[in-house]
């Protein structure tokens, strides 16, 4: 069956004007739908969603650590001590992913869903850090994990190459250090007070 093309105010308006956006592509497309805006509130808004999921590993008692240090480059850095995203490759996932890849990489995606991982939560339950990862240049990924440390670079959202262990390590936690993208935001300028 055809679909009839409708013509509004001098321009065509059919079935093939309905596009779908795939992956973040839609964060990047329309930031403000989930941070709010592209201006100052924004941009600090970025910061509270990597921070929400240090607290919610603080809330569930497994962190009693979270540093989060703004950098002169316009870069954030935060750091819990925490379980770590989990390193291991998510069943479900036809690309044979990491739940860590796929935590910071697809909306919808998180351990809060069920009340399993967390009982209080905070943050966009899923969506947080994957539209930081979408909004910003890039992002650095660390996780210190049973014994092993795991490190994964990003780049407006797109893994450079996987999640790869590089060294060994009697700690534990995650480490994200992201730099928003100036060709989103009206500023990437972070405010010290805003975030105290």
């Amino acid at each position: 069956m055809k679909e009839k093309t409708e013509e509004i105010a001098g321009e065509t308006y059919g079935a093939e004007d309905i596009k779908v956006l795939k992956g973040l592509d839609a964060v990047r497309k329309r930031p403000a739908m989930y941070i709010g805006n592209t201006s100052f509130e924004g941009l600090h808004h970025l910061v509270y969603e990597v921070a929400d999921n240090s607290v919610d590993e603080a809330l569930a008692g497994f962190c009693d650590r979270i540093d989060i240090t703004v950098h002169t480059e316009d870069s954030i850095t935060v750091i819990d001590n925490g379980r770590g995203i989990p390193t291991g490759l998510h069943p479900g996932d036809k690309k044979r992913r990491t739940a860590a890849e796929i935590a910071l990489t697809e909306l919808h995606a998180g351990g809060k869903f069920e009340s399993k991982a967390y009982k209080i939560s905070g943050g966009l339950h899923g969506v947080g850090v994957s539209v930081v990862n979408a909004l910003s240049e890039w992002l650095d990924l660390e996780i210190k994990q049973d014994g092993a440390v795991w490190e994964q670079h990003f780049e407006r959202g797109v893994p450079t190459g996987p999640l790869t262990r590089v060294g060994k390590t009697r700690n534990r936690g995650t480490k994200i250090t992201f730099k928003p993208d100036a060709q989103i935001f009206e500023s990437i300028e972070f405010n010290y007070d805003t975030l105290a």
